[in-house]
């Protein structure tokens, strides 16, 4: 497995921040059916990839979590990223067990963004998606403490050099796609 430099007690302390906020003060799934939650029991692709060293903190044996081992070199990963990483799908949408989502999927509609001198941001999620999400395409304005508790997240996340290769990449074909 690809080793990042995050403990699992920083990924806990992270899990335990992010169950305390949510990205609009109500449930979201209510104004578009739970469409992230349920695109995942109509397509057997839609899932989440862990973030290296984030599977420490799961139970691989638990029954509500399908997991798949990937070799690094099939996705277009940072070079640093080399080995096996795991994609995670949920088995049982829409009620996967709250408290044990991964990060990405927490941190959701936003992503994180660096800029070209390495200033974090947080961005809409500006991936494809098999579903229509209204905050994103409606730009529903999200709860500050959601913003400022992901944006923390964030800027612990990429002290880890595997994490910031992710993020720095992302970014940048996120800006080549903008041109």
């Amino acid at each position: 497995m690809i080793k990042g430099a995050t403990r699992r007690r920083t990924y806990k302390a992270i899990y335990r921040l992010l169950d305390r906020v949510s990205p609009v003060p109500f449930d979201c799934g209510t104004i578009c059916g739970a469409a992230c939650c349920n695109a995942a029991a109509s397509d057997e692709e839609m899932g989440i990839m862990l973030l290296p060293g984030e599977e420490k903190i799961h139970d691989r044996k638990a029954d509500w979590l399908e997991w798949e081992s990937l070799s690094s070199d099939e996705y277009e990963l940072p070079g640093t990223w080399k080995g096996k990483i795991y994609f995670v799908r949920c088995k049982t949408p829409p009620h996967c067990p709250r408290k044990m989502r991964p990060i990405q999927c927490r941190s959701f509609p936003l992503l994180p963004h660096l800029s070209e001198d390495g200033e974090l941001t947080l961005v809409y999620n500006d991936y494809e998606l098999p579903y229509v999400c209204p905050m994103i395409e409606e730009e529903i304005e999200l709860d500050e403490r959601f913003i400022k508790a992901t944006t923390t997240v964030w800027k612990h996340l990429i002290r880890d050099p595997l994490i910031y290769d992710m993020v720095w990449g992302e970014s940048r074909a996120r800006e080549m796609d903008d041109e």
